[in-house]
């Protein structure tokens, strides 16, 4: 018999029992021409006893929970660890009017950051983001206060606390100190996870 060729007889042997739940014996009488040229030995790789998955269950939990705690252990020193802000003069800063506000970075590049001036000339800073969402907050001079434009947020432009609106904490500080008649920014605090 040529094992390329279909053993019709098998093929309408199988098709023809209509009534008949195909069964593995089935499938190995019509695969059994093809065996030699696809060698798969179905009966060893089919089963799965208890002790290989048991094993299989125990080394990959492993793993995660020796990954995970890697990150928790890093998470843990990094936050021990106390931050270090290099003092950054805010460009323009005496310029600005009483009443008026100046976007500025800081710490980094990315931490973007608003100055604001009151009517009595102090001067008070804080991140640009929205505790909810992380929205750019601006500064309303008819309100008097910082205002995030996408889900109506409002904080106090003279301490960051939230007035109104969705955000879950005040706004991150920043602390200013003048220095030879210019006003640098020198640290950042995160607010709002004291108690």
């Amino acid at each position: 018999m040529n094992s390329k060729a279909f053993d019709q007889e098998i093929v309408n042997k199988i098709l023809a029992a209509d009534n008949e739940v195909s069964d593995e014996n089935n499938v190995r009488t019509a695969t059994a021409p093809f065996q030699a040229e696809f060698p798969y030995e179905r009966d060893s790789e089919a089963q799965v006893t208890r002790r290989e998955f048991c094993n299989f269950l125990f080394l990959t939990s492993s793993a995660l929970f020796v990954g995970a705690a890697g990150f928790a252990g890093k998470a843990a020193y990094d936050a021990r660890s106390p931050k270090t802000f290099a003092p950054a003069k805010i460009d323009g800063a005496m310029s600005i009017e009483p009443g008026t506000s100046l976007n500025f970075t800081y710490p980094a590049k990315e931490d973007t950051a608003i100055l604001i001036r009151d009517a009595d000339g102090n001067y008070a800073a804080f991140g640009q983001k929205c505790t909810h969402l992380s929205c750019p907050v601006f500064y309303s001079q008819e309100n008097d206060r910082l205002e995030c434009p996408c889900h109506n947020g409002g904080f106090s432009s003279k301490t960051g606390e939230v007035l109104y609106g969705p955000p879950p904490r005040p706004l991150d500080r920043i602390e200013l100190e003048t220095i030879n008649g210019e006003i640098f920014a020198v640290k950042r605090e995160v607010r709002g996870h004291e108690g």
